[in-house]
């Protein structure tokens, strides 16, 4: 998929405008952008490219899909530092029968391990499952909300990573690719479909648990796409965006004036100079000025009922993953494209009690499971859910061994990051639902029936949402990226409705 170059619908820079500086700027590139046209304008001659034309002054104008989708918008919750699967929805009565015994030598041969050295015990189920639902799908005691609602999930218990370190997971998960610099999936949606509502970001991004995940903003930036379509971080409490509200003594009229005077100069600047970054620059500094008034109203969750907050678990005095789940709701149905929630607080190793399995762990199941299971039957009894996406997941899965940091033995009780097998689950608009795709061997280690990588998952999101993922590129560094990358990849159809 090839943008369309803004800088070729304004005037050719004249000669008598090209300063030294700006000469100097140019000209060590010069002959690479002269390359680099020439190879998008072979790009925009195949005809398997997708062609993305937002209407030149908004790079966030609504946009139909290439193919007919039932996915409008995606809500995404990702539990960050990767949730044990073999605690929450893969059932293992073997793995629990071979509690404490030595782990056999063929789980270590040739593995690449965080905190595991010597030989480590295997380690059993720590909490009791059952069948839930019409479905009869398995799901531990921890997640009593949740385990209502199976009837709605389409469960992928085969999910494979390249990556088994928690940023470069993260960043596999978010953008395909474990280097920086790679557009987040929120980006590459926006960039397609663009935003349905003008006065909010078309990617929203909410967090909780406390802290940032590892590699930070890179989580949701936009990589070598225009930088209007990162997502936006927004607060649960307090200022939605910081920095957004007029400072005392500057009030919206003299705000539009200042506003008004910038963009003469920046198209100014366009007009000069067609850098398509400066088009971004003013959509942005608009976004601004009209989030200053619609934000505050959409992130208000004093305007919910009690009954409502109720549900959730919610408080409006306090940030937490309930109160995002809530706004998460709010957004969609005002038009958002993207919004992705980041949970912090789910590496379940056995170095602390806050982080371990018999701890920590808990917390974690008892703080999100409310608010999903309330998540999920608000959007359905609203009407959004037949055309919104909800997925969760973490970036890794867990061993069905216990860790032992030092070979000795540990105080709590923790698994191992595990790249070959972990559970993600998905509902809503597009997908089937009450079913589990996939089987894991019989002590959850790795996949023995219809393994999925991130970038079979990738593709199947971007046909859920009309695209197809080897025609919607971008062509960057002489490639035409992907988010699925260069590396075969395919659509999960059986999972699709």
């Amino acid at each position: 998929m090839q943008r369309e170059n803004l800088s070729q619908t304004y005037q050719r820079r004249r000669i008598d405008d090209v300063t030294r500086r700006r000469f100097l700027m140019d000209c060590p590139i010069g002959l690479g952008a002269i390359w680099m046209a020439s190879q998008a304008a072979k790009s925009q001659a195949n005809p398997s490219k997708i062609q993305i034309n937002h209407a030149p002054d908004n790079p966030l104008s609504p946009l139909e899909p290439p193919k007919p989708a039932k996915v409008k918008r995606v809500i995404y919750l990702h539990m960050v530092g990767a949730p044990s699967q073999l605690e929450l929805f893969d059932y293992k009565p073997d793995l629990d029968r071979l509690n404490g015994k030595p782990c056999p030598d063929s789980f270590l041969e040739g593995k690449r391990f965080a905190f595991i050295n010597g030989r480590p015990m295997m380690l059993g189920p720590q909490y009791p499952f059952a069948r839930h639902g019409d479905s009869g799908i398995w799901v531990s005691d921890r997640l009593p909300h949740l385990a209502k609602h199976v009837d709605d999930l389409c469960l992928i218990k085969t999910m494979q990573t390249e990556q088994f370190n928690h940023g470069p997971a993260q960043l596999m998960v978010h953008t395909g690719a474990a280097p920086m610099g790679s557009p987040s999936i929120g980006s590459w949606v926006t960039w397609g479909l663009g935003s349905e509502n003008a006065d909010l970001p078309g990617f929203i991004v909410l967090l909780s648990g406390g802290r940032l995940p590892r590699v930070g903003k890179a989580l949701w930036g936009s990589g070598f796409l225009p930088s209007v379509y990162q997502g936006v971080q927004c607060r649960s409490q307090g200022e939605p965006v910081l920095c957004a509200e007029n400072p005392d003594g500057v009030t919206r009229q003299s705000r539009r004036r200042v506003l008004d005077a910038l963009e003469d100069m920046n198209r100014q600047s366009l007009q000069r100079f067609g850098d398509p970054e400066t088009v971004t620059r003013i959509a942005q500094y608009e976004m601004a000025y009209r989030m200053q008034a619609a934000a505050p109203e959409v992130m208000n969750l004093r305007s919910e009922t009690a009954a409502t907050l109720e549900a959730y678990g919610a408080d409006p005095d306090k940030e937490s993953f309930a109160n995002n789940c809530l706004l998460a709701r709010r957004l969609v149905e005002q038009g958002v494209r993207y919004v992705q929630l980041f949970d912090w607080g789910w590496d379940s190793h056995g170095a602390a009690k806050s982080e371990a399995l018999n701890h920590g762990f808990q917390d974690k199941c008892q703080q999100t499971d409310k608010p999903i299971a309330a998540l999920l039957a608000d959007l359905k009894q609203r009407g959004l859910l037949e055309e919104t996406l909800v997925i969760w997941g973490g970036e890794f899965g867990r061993t069905p061994m216990r860790e032992n940091r030092g070979g000795g033995e540990m105080t709590f009780v923790g698994r191992d990051h595990n790249p070959e097998a972990f559970t993600m689950w998905m509902a809503g608009a597009g997908v089937r639902s009450g079913m589990t795709y996939g089987e894991t061997d019989p002590v959850g280690y790795t996949a023995a029936e219809n393994p999925v990588h991130l970038r079979d998952f990738h593709a199947t999101l971007l046909h859920l949402l009309g695209f197809d993922h080897q025609s919607m590129s971008v062509r960057f560094k002489g490639l035409d990226q992907r988010l699925t990358g260069v590396k075969p990849a395919k659509v999960i159809h059986d999972i699709v409705a």
